[in-house]
C-alpha cells in the first residue's frame, strides 16, 4: 500500500463521523459491548489504543462488531503493526512517524494516520505522500489556532487532532477547513466502561456523532 492509497482509506474512514473514539481499555470483556454502544450511537470508527496487555484481544472482540471499523493506536514499531493485523485491526494510528513504522504499515497493507506535531513533521510525511495525518498532542501544542495556523502553508494536509480535545473544544478544530474529524476519549469514560453503563456511552456517542463540521 502506497502512503496515497493509505491516505485515501483514511480520509474515508475520517469522514463516517465527526469524532473517533480514543479507547483505553484494560478488560476485553468490556471490548464487545462498548464498541456496540458507540456504534449504535453513531460512531462507527474506533481506535484501541496498545497501551494495555487488554488491547489486542479488545480490537479481536470490538472487529466482530457489526458495523463498526476498528484500528490499533499507538502503533511504535514493526512488531506492533503485524500484531495489530493479525488481531484484527483494519487500520492503524501512530503518535508520531519514523520510517521504519511506516515502510512497516505501507508493506503490511495497513492504512496509518501518522501522527505530526509541527510544520515539518507534517511537510515531511506530505513529501512521502501521507495527506491526512494525526495532530498529536493538539491541545498541548496550542489547540485549534495552532492547527489553524499550520494549515495556512500546508492546505494540501488535512487532519484528525487529537490529545485533549473534548466535547468543549472539538467544535473549534472541526470548524476548520483543514480538519477531517477529532479524536476524543470523553465518549468512553473508564467509570461507564467499568459500571458496564452502555446506554450512557451510547447517548455520549450519539451527542458527538452530531458535532458540526
Amino acid at each position: 500500500m502506497t502512503p496515497e492509497q493509505a491516505s485515501i482509506e483514511t480520509e474515508k474512514l475520517c469522514l463516517l463521523a465527526p469524532v473517533i473514539p480514543v479507547l483505553v481499555i484494560d478488560d476485553a470483556s468490556t471490548a464487545q459491548p462498548l464498541a456496540e454502544a458507540l456504534v449504535a450511537g453513531g460512531l462507527p470508527v474506533l481506535e484501541v489504543t496498545l497501551r494495555t496487555p487488554a488491547a489486542l484481544a479488545a480490537i479481536t472482540e470490538m472487529s466482530k462488531v457489526e458495523g463498526g471499523i476498528v484500528g490499533a493506536g499507538t502503533l511504535l514499531k514493526p512488531a506492533d503493526v503485524l500484531a495489530a493485523k493479525a488481531a484484527g485491526a483494519r487500520f492503524g494510528v501512530s503518535p508520531g512517524a519514523t520510517d521504519t513504522l511506516l515502510q512497516s504499515c505501507e508493506e503490511a497493507d495497513m492504512p496509518l494516520l501518522p501522527g505530526a506535531a509541527t510544520s515539518s513533521e507534517a511537510m515531511r510525511l506530505l513529501e512521502r505522500g501521507y495527506t491526512v495525518q494525526k495532530f498529536f498532542p493538539a491541545e498541548a501544542n496550542g489547540g485549534a489556532p495552532a492547527l489553524k495556523s499550520i494549515g495556512a502553508p500546508i492546505p494540501q494536509v488535512r487532519f484528525c487532532p487529537t490529545g485533549g480535545v473534548s466535547l468543549k473544544n472539538a467544535p473549534q478544530y472541526l470548524g476548520l477547513s483543514n480538519t477531517l474529524c477529532v479524536g476524543g476519549s470523553w465518549v468512553a469514560p473508564k467509570d461507564l466502561v467499568a459500571a458496564g453503563d452502555w446506554k450512557a456511552i451510547e447517548d455520549l456517542a450519539r451527542e458527538a456523532s452530531q458535532l458540526a463540521r
